[in-house]
Order: structure tokens, then C-alpha cells, then sequence
């Protein structure tokens, strides 16, 4: 269960845009449009607290239509929510092309995905256990 509450008038509830959808769509809750200029990022407001279950975090991440088309997307590429946060959900907004963009009221802005996360203890040791890429970073795999 995800519980939400509206904190201003104008909040639209998430929704899936359809049956398969995994995000549930974040609207704009704005009483103004909001313009963000080409390099420039905004802080758009959904107007809404979410009490997210004690095992899962909120991702909110592009979407992809305003992504590509536009040059809009999160400008933390993906924004964390956690469990116990319980503030108003805000989306940055990155404009990474070369037009102003505007945000209209109700503008579906971003997609929140509810995921599984483990937050294990963590051990300080001196080694770890050998793998057949050992220390191989970027490239070493090959093309």
C-alpha cells in the first residue's frame, strides 16, 4: 500500500498511464507555468506527501517523452525517496537543450517507481574475495 497525502489543491494523485506501466506518473502542482531555460534547472512541486512501506524506496525518474524530445529530466538523474521521509515531493528539473521549456499545471513531469531495497550491515575487512575481473574498470570487459 502506498499512502498519499495532498498538500495543495491543485495535487494530482499518481497514476499508471497504463496496465503494464511500472512508474506512476508525477504531475506539475503549480498555480503559475514554470519556465526553465536552457541550462537551468527548477524545482517543480507535486504537492504531495508519500508514506512509503519500510523495505522500499521511491525512485523518480525521467519521463522518457520529455526526456528525448525536449531535454527535460530529473536534474539528479534520479531523485530518492525514502521511507521515512514524509516532506513534500519536489522534482528538479534539468533543460538540457537549447529552447526554454515551460511547465504547465498538471503537466505529467517525472514517473515514481516503488523498488525493493536491502541496506545490509557493512564489514570493514582487510580483503575481499577474488573474481575472474578482479580490479578491471571501465573498458576492461571489452566493446
Amino acid at each position: 500500500m502506498l499512502k498519499i497525502k495532498k498538500l495543495r489543491e491543485c495535487a494530482q494523485i499518481p497514476r499508471n498511464a497504463t496496465a503494464g506501466s511500472a512508474g506512476f506518473d508525477l504531475c506539475a502542482a503549480t498555480e503559475h507555468p514554470v519556465t526553465i531555460e536552457p541550462g537551468e534547472t527548477a524545482g517543480v512541486p507535486t504537492g504531495l506527501a508519500l508514506q512509503i512501506e519500510e523495505g522500499y524506496a521511491g525512485f523518480v525518474f525521467a519521463r522518457s517523452g520529455l526526456g528525448i524530445r525536449h531535454g527535460i529530466v530529473p536534474a539528479n538523474c534520479v531523485g530518492v525517496i525514502d521511507s521515512d521521509y514524509r516532506g513534500e515531493v519536489l522534482v528538479g528539473l534539468h533543460n538540457h537543450s537549447k529552447t526554454a521549456f515551460t511547465v504547465n499545471p498538471g503537466d505529467r513531469i517525472a514517473q515514481l517507481v516503488l523498488i525493493p531495497v536491502h541496506t545490509p550491515e557493512i564489514e570493514l575487512c582487510e580483503e575481499l574475495d577474488d573474481t575472474a575481473r578482479g580490479s578491471g574498470g571501465f573498458g576492461s570487459t571489452g566493446r
